[in-house]
C-alpha cells in the first residue's frame, strides 16, 4: 500500500509538471528563435567551471581571439560613445568577427552573451556614452576582474546599451549578459523595458532564453518540488533546458580532479545542447547547437567543442603573452561552421591578425 502510494504521487506530480510544461509551450512558443544555454559548476576546492552552448540557425562565422592589455577601444555608438583601455587580456569566440559572444580573461571572468527575446534598451535620446551591443561582453572582459567588481561599475549605468540588426537579418540584436569568475560568484544583467536589471548571486548559476531571469528562477523553484529524479522536461525549449542544467549542474559529483569536474560540465552542457540539424516543423525557428565552450577559472583554460569537429581543445591564457608592451592580437582560424579540427592545447595555434571592429555606426 505505500508503495502504491508513493507510485499515485509520482504520477501526480509528473502529470502536473507535463501540465505546467504544455501551457508554458504555449505562452512561449513564439520566443525561441535562438536556444542558447549558459551554467555555472561548483566542484571542490577551487573549481568553478562556466559552460555554454551557442545556439544558431546558420553560421554563426565564430573564430577565436587573443587580446591582449592595453588595447584602445571604443564603443562603436556614433559621436558619443564610450571609449576605454583594455585593463585585462582576455581570449574569446566571436560572432561573426563583429562581435565578442564568450570569453575569458586573464583574472578568470568570463562572459557571455545569450538572446533575449524580451529585451529593451534605452531610447536612442539617452545622454549616456554609448556601447554597442556587439561590444557589452568585451567591456566586461576588459575591465573587471570579479563579479562583483563588474557589477558595482555597471550599477551605476556608465553607459546606454545601443543595439543594431543582426548580420543577415531584418531584426535587432536582443540579448542578456552573464558572469562568474574564479569565486564562483554570478551575475546576471538584462535591459527590460529599457532598464537595467542585475541578478547577482552566487546560487544563480544557469541561465538561457526567454522567460526574463526573474520567471526562470520561479520555473526552477517550480522544478526543485517535483525533483529531477521524478522527472524532467526534455524538449529544446528555453524553460525545459533550464530545468535540466539547473538539476544535472548540482547532480553530478564534486570532483576533486579538475579533469574529471571538465567532463562532467561538459557532459551536463551537451546534455541541454540541440541535436545537430533538427528539423522541428510547428517550431522552425529552433535551432542547432554549433559549439559549445567551458571557462576553467582557476586553471584559466578555455576549452571549444564544435558540433562539427570530433574533438575538444584548448587555449591555456597562462601560456599567452597578454602584455600591452609585447602582447598582439591573435586569431585562431575555426573555419565554415567551425569544422577545421584542433586537438588538445591548441594555444601555439595562433596567428597575429588585425583586430575585428565591433558592429556599430
Amino acid at each position: 500500500m505505500p508503495a502504491n502510494r508513493h507510485t499515485a504521487r509520482a504520477r501526480r506530480l509528473i502529470n502536473a509538471a507535463v501540465s505546467a510544461g504544455l501551457a508554458l509551450a504555449v505562452t512561449t512558443a513564439p520566443m525561441q528563435a535562438i536556444a542558447c544555454t549558459r551554467l555555472v559548476y561548483l566542484g571542490a576546492g577551487d573549481t568553478v567551471l562556466t559552460a555554454r552552448s551557442m545556439d544558431w540557425k546558420v553560421d554563426v562565422a565564430t573564430n577565436l581571439w587573443v587580446f591582449p592589455r592595453g588595447m584602445e577601444r571604443n564603443g562603436e555608438a556614433g559621436e558619443n560613445s564610450i571609449t576605454w583601455t583594455s585593463k585585462y587580456g582576455s581570449v574569446i569566440a566571436s560572432g561573426y568577427d563583429i562581435s565578442t559572444t564568450d570569453g575569458l580573461n586573464e583574472k578568470g571572468l568570463a562572459a557571455n552573451v545569450l538572446w533575449l527575446v524580451e529585451s529593451e534598451y534605452p531610447s536612442s535620446e539617452s545622454d549616456k556614452p554609448g556601447l554597442t551591443i556587439a561590444a557589452w561582453a568585451q567591456y566586461v572582459l576588459d575591465n573587471f576582474a570579479t563579479v562583483a567588481e563588474a557589477v558595482e561599475a555597471l550599477e551605476s549605468e556608465p553607459f546606454a546599451i545601443v543595439t543594431d540588426a543582426v548580420p543577415g537579418e531584418q531584426r535587432l540584436a536582443t540579448l542578456h549578459l552573464s558572469m562568474s569568475d574564479s569565486t564562483g560568484d554570478s551575475a546576471i544583467v538584462e535591459y527590460i523595458d529599457g532598464k537595467q536589471v542585475i541578478h547577482h548571486s552566487r546560487s544563480y548559476q544557469v541561465m538561457t532564453n526567454s522567460p526574463t531571469f526573474d520567471k526562470q528562477l520561479a520555473l526552477d523553484d517550480y522544478w526543485n518540488q517535483i525533483g529531477g529524479t521524478v522527472f524532467l522536461p526534455g524538449t529544446n525549449r528555453a524553460a525545459d533546458r533550464f530545468a535540466r542544467a539547473s538539476f544535472y549542474v548540482d547532480a553530478i559529483p564534486k570532483f576533486d580532479d579538475p579533469n574529471m569536474a571538465v567532463a562532467g560540465a561538459m557532459s551536463v552542457i551537451r546534455n541541454v545542447s540541440v541535436p545537430y540539424g533538427i528539423s522541428t516543423p510547428d517550431q522552425p525557428n529552433i535551432s542547432s547547437t554549433r559549439w559549445r565552450t567551458l571557462s576553467d577559472h582557476a586553471r584559466k583554460l578555455y576549452f571549444f567543442e564544435s558540433a562539427l569537429t570530433p574533438n575538444t581543445f584548448w587555449v591555456d591564457l597562462k601560456q599567452l603573452d597578454l602584455s600591452a608592451e609585447t602582447g598582439k592580437v591573435m586569431k585562431l582560424d575555426l573555419g565554415p561552421d567551425q569544422s577545421h579540427t584542433y586537438s588538445g592545447d591548441a594555444t601555439g595555434k595562433f596567428q597575429p591578425a588585425r583586430p575585428f571592429k565591433f558592429l556599430g555606426k
